[in-house]
């Protein structure tokens, strides 16, 4: 697992080197799920003009039994089961996957491939994570050299506060109750919220929650006695709100944990921002001895409704 993190600098430098030119639309639907759900929702709270859906809410809601002209299709595995329900519905498709020669890019629909070029991963999504989401930044025409290179650059910075607070987390436990685990963000971070509970999840077995932090701001707040928050900020419309907001649900009783990436514009610090939870779920679930990433079901979920 932590070969798998410590990889993810230099699968994203080679994706930026090797993936070629193309391009992605715009005003179409952006099918995934799990991690590859959570990627094109960032960009949507970017302002661009996309939809991001679930893939099994789509296919068992939303279309009406009509072929679509297009879409995106993503699937880090090209497996996953709602994916390729998915996949029928459309006339054409651009499939965003880790294996070209997966079910979802050898689907007669798929009319553009773009290879994440992230190598072999069996742990929780974190090199596919990052080159999905780099892959969208290039089809949406925005240069991420610079951000790559921060990532590159600060990347002992993020694992020193992965492991860090990982050890604060295991520290609570340790002590007592612990009342809720929440991850939170604004703006496109939002994704980066899911993401991280994800990830911490699956590592971990405990069950960490990851949503806006507006959506924290309207409720939960109330749970924050002997909770512990982390809350993910860049500086961008929410940013005072959610310093605001850390202050006050200290003095309730939180432990409060904050995630930044200062040198990054609010829209690239997705990819750094994401960094320190693929450590801390590392560090963490090595303090809770947790021998197995995936004890319920596998990496890929394979749905069988028979």
């Amino acid at each position: 697992m932590l070969s798998e993190i410590k990889e993810m600098p230099e699968k994203a430098k080679a994706f930026l080197e090797n993936s070629g030119a193309y391009s992605l639309p715009l005003a179409v639907p952006y099918i995934g799920m799990g991690s590859s759900y959570f990627a094109p929702l960032a960009f949507k709270y970017m302002g661009i003009q996309i939809y991001p859906e679930l893939a099994s809410e789509y296919y068992n809601y939303l279309h009406d039994g009509t072929k679509i002209l297009y879409g995106v299709l993503l699937s880090q595995s090209g497996k996953s089961t709602e994916v390729l329900w998915c996949a029928g519905l459309f006339e054409k498709f651009t499939a965003i996957s880790n294996d070209m020669y997966s079910p979802l890019c050898t689907f007669a629909a798929a009319a553009k491939i773009i290879p994440l070029l992230a190598g072999e991963e069996k742990y929780s999504s974190s090199k596919t994570y990052i080159n999905t989401l780099l892959a969208l930044f290039k089809g949406f025409g925005m240069d991420t050299s610079n951000a790559v290179q921060l990532l590159i650059q600060n990347e002992n910075k993020y694992q020193e506060q992965g492991k860090a607070i990982a050890d604060a987390i295991f520290d609570l436990l340790q002590a007592g109750k612990v009342n809720g685990l929440y991850i939170t963000g604004s703006g496109p971070n939002i994704g980066t919220a899911m993401q991280a509970a994800l990830i911490m999840s699956e590592s971990t077995k405990l069950n960490f929650n990851g949503l806006s932090m507006a959506q924290y701001d309207h409720g939960p707040k109330e749970t924050a006695k002997n909770s512990v928050v982390i809350n993910i900020i860049s500086k961008g419309k929410s940013y005072d709100r959610s310093n605001k907001l850390s202050t006050i649900i200290k003095s309730a009783g939180a432990s409060v944990f904050t995630i930044e990436e200062p040198e990054a514009t609010e829209n690239e610090s997705i990819l750094h921002n994401m960094i320190p939870f693929n450590y801390m779920a590392y560090y963490l679930s090595l303090k809770l001895d947790v021998q197995e990433t995936f004890v319920v079901g596998g990496k890929v979920t394979e749905v069988n409704l028979l």
